[in-house]
This record gives C-alpha cells, sequence and structure tokens, in this order.
C-alpha cells in the first residue's frame, strides 16, 4: 500500500502468477526523473535526510525529491561525506 503523493504512486503495477496459480501484484521498476535543482545544502555530520528535507519543504516525507536530484537510489549515500554539497530541488514537481 502506498501513500497518496508516493514517489510510485504513478508507477504502473504488474502480476506474475506461479505455477501454484497464486497472483502477485507488484510495481514495476522506477527510473529517476531528471530533477533539476535550484540549491545546494553542505551536509554536516550527523545530519538526517528526513531533517534537511523538512528544512526545505516542511514535510520529511519529501526527501525523496533531494534523492532524485542527487540520482541517489539509496538515501544514506548521500549524507556519507561530510561537506559534500547535496543538490536541493524545488518542493513541486515541474
Amino acid at each position: 500500500m502506498l501513500f497518496k503523493g508516493s514517489r510510485y504512486e504513478k508507477v504502473p503495477e504488474d502480476q506474475f502468477t506461479e505455477p501454484s496459480g497464486r497472483i502477485i501484484h507488484y510495481k514495476r521498476i522506477r527510473f529517476i526523473p531528471i530533477t533539476p535543482a535550484s540549491l545546494g545544502h553542505t551536509v554536516l555530520q550527523g545530519q538526517r535526510l528526513d531533517t534537511i528535507a523538512f528544512t526545505y519543504y516542511r514535510d520529511p516525507e519529501r526527501f525523496w525529491r533531494i534523492c532524485d536530484a542527487n540520482l541517489a537510489t539509496w538515501p544514506d549515500d548521500l549524507l556519507a561525506e561530510n561537506g559534500k554539497v547535496i543538490l536541493i530541488p524545488p518542493v513541486a514537481e515541474p
């Protein structure tokens, strides 16, 4: 179950039928869209992506916008290096 506004909300669904007849529903692969950024943020030790998202968007669940702008599959990879500048896109999708 995905929440409204999830980055997977518009990803098409598919299904697979097991030999036993059981049908498994799943989402197809989500490709990271081009997400232009307008700001940069310097990562500090101990920061979390949800708190960075809250700082810029007032919504911690929008962290995935930052991941998309930085082509990050794993959110923690963005915070692994102190002093690294990560891209911050606008709050709304174009």
